[in-house]
């Protein structure tokens, strides 16, 4: 017990330090570490086997959709980037050029990706002559560099994993549709993978991605109340489409510019399973994103039999969950419990000799902790079972987070002691002013979250301008 102890206190307590507590569990559950460049992580092989199982999952939901992966160089010339200036503003601030190559200075200066809608845009205008010729479908999967002032693995870093899809379409209809339909795709991953309950909604003005028409939102609430913006889908309309002059031939015969859109979910989203789910213990994962399902730890291993029979297990199981057989012979039992609680691993299975003897196995809960005696030809169908509890108790766990800490204020004075005292979500009417949206945010340091799909009429009048409304907001301080 005082191994046990002695370990859980190299963690941060999550209620007294929430950003120091995440840093923590980034290290210690072996997720990821910095490296000697500010800004720039190291993903560890734990860390990135979450990032392939959510990669995995999507771009099967992708494809599912009619979505076809293709790439796109890294570097974009300035002169492309130009093209559309309120998406250039927007971006330029974090831009990161190269403006030497091979020992030599480059005639024009090269923009390492912030993000791809120019070069797309530039391809896509080569590749569309007719109507026949649309949708284009694309995604890609890849890095992409933005040089934040402040970082944090995950959440913020200077140079993260993404995918980021761009479609082009022949009508405004059509492209608005694929919109709402990949908004719904992420929603799919956040709640039914990461076990996250999700709020679905539009973003501002503001808010909203530099050269859209409109950006929707999936938002999410961490265990500390702080909003995260877990994936956007962007319409653009032809705003990129006359610039970079993707034109097509209709099905009337006339010339007419292309509808598009943008979409894009990130490693952030790990930093999310991370602070939702997350304890004094550690790390807490969804069974269906988990790089390991369920750890078998043998117990008194050096007795005859234990191994081997451990060995029989993983083989059993192995075929249809990822499990993994902890036979380190250079640390206790004690340690192993504590060092794959940390790593967030489901389910733990203890096998010890009169376990064997028994013909039954031990089954250990991360969630909850409770403990479960299986007989052994009972187990593989019982470990389904449990694992598919765990999920749904872990995004009911969220959802009872998100339901406790959203609350509803009718001024500007209610929105600041909402967000002092309770933090999470702040539900009020607006008025569409910028100004208005502004000074919540001055006043609370809580930007507008997004205006919820399911929209409820919560008062007649704006909060801060006292102008009759009929639109809802949320606000939230974010990550």
């Amino acid at each position: 017990m005082e191994k046990k102890e002695e370990f859980v206190k190299e963690i941060t307590n999550i209620e007294d330090d929430f950003a120091q507590w995440y840093t923590d569990v980034v290290k210690k559950a072996d997720l990821a570490d910095y490296t000697d460049l500010k800004g720039f992580v190291a993903i560890k092989p734990y860390g990135y086997a979450i990032w392939e199982n959510i990669q995995n999952y999507a771009d099967m939901r992708f494809k599912e959709v009619g979505i076809t992966n293709l790439y796109m160089p890294l570097l974009i010339p300035e002169s492309m980037l130009q093209k559309e200036s309120e998406h250039v503003e927007g971006f330029a601030p974090e831009v990161a050029w190269v403006t030497m190559g091979g020992g030599e200075e480059l005639e024009e200066r090269l923009c390492i990706r912030p993000t791809s809608e120019t070069i797309m845009s530039t391809m896509y205008s080569k590749w569309i002559n007719s109507w026949r010729d649309l949708p284009i479908l694309g995604n890609q999967w890849c890095s992409v560099l933005r040089w934040e002032k402040e970082t944090r693995p995950f959440l913020r870093s200077r140079e993260f994993l993404w995918q980021e899809g761009h479609t082009v379409h022949e009508s405004a209809k059509e492209a608005e549709e694929r919109t709402l339909t990949m908004l719904d795709v992420y929603a799919d991953v956040i709640e039914n993978l990461l076990a996250i309950p999700v709020l679905k909604g539009q973003k501002t003005k503001k808010e909203q991605f530099a050269g859209a028409d409109a950006t929707y939102t999936v938002e999410t609430l961490m265990h500390d109340g702080r909003a995260l913006q877990a994936g956007t889908s962007h319409y653009f309309g032809q705003n990129f489409s006359k610039p970079f002059n993707i034109k097509f031939q209709n099905r009337e015969g006339k010339e007419e510019y292309a509808y598009q859109t943008s979409w894009g979910i990130t490693t952030r989203l790990i930093g999310a399973v991370i602070m939702a789910h997350g304890d004094n213990r550690g790390l807490k994962l969804p069974p269906r994103v988990a790089p390991i399902q369920t750890v078998i730890v043998p117990i008194a291993q050096h007795k005859d039999g234990v191994l081997d029979n451990a060995n029989k297990l993983f083989e059993e199981l192995k075929t249809e969950y990822r499990v993994k057989l902890d036979d380190r012979d250079n640390c206790s039992t004690g340690f192993k419990f504590n060092d794959w609680e940390m790593r967030g691993v489901p389910v733990r299975i203890e096998l010890g000799p009169k376990d064997i003897e028994n013909g039954e196995a031990i089954l250990v809960r991360r969630d909850n902790g409770e403990k479960e005696t299986v007989k052994l030809e009972n187990l593989k169908a019982r470990l389904g079972e449990v694992l598919e509890d765990i999920q749904a108790s872990m995004y009911k766990a969220c959802e009872k987070i998100r339901e406790e800490r959203t609350t509803v204020a009718y001024t500007l004075d209610e929105i600041a002691k909402n967000l002092d005292e309770n933090q999470g979500y702040v539900k009020t009417m607006w008025c569409g002013s910028q100004d208005c949206e502004d000074k919540v945010k001055e006043v609370t340091g809580a930007p507008s979250r997004c205006m919820p799909f399911k929209q409820e009429h919560i008062a007649d009048v704006c909060p801060v301008c006292g102008k009759k409304v009929d639109k809802m907001i949320v606000w939230g301080r974010q990550y």
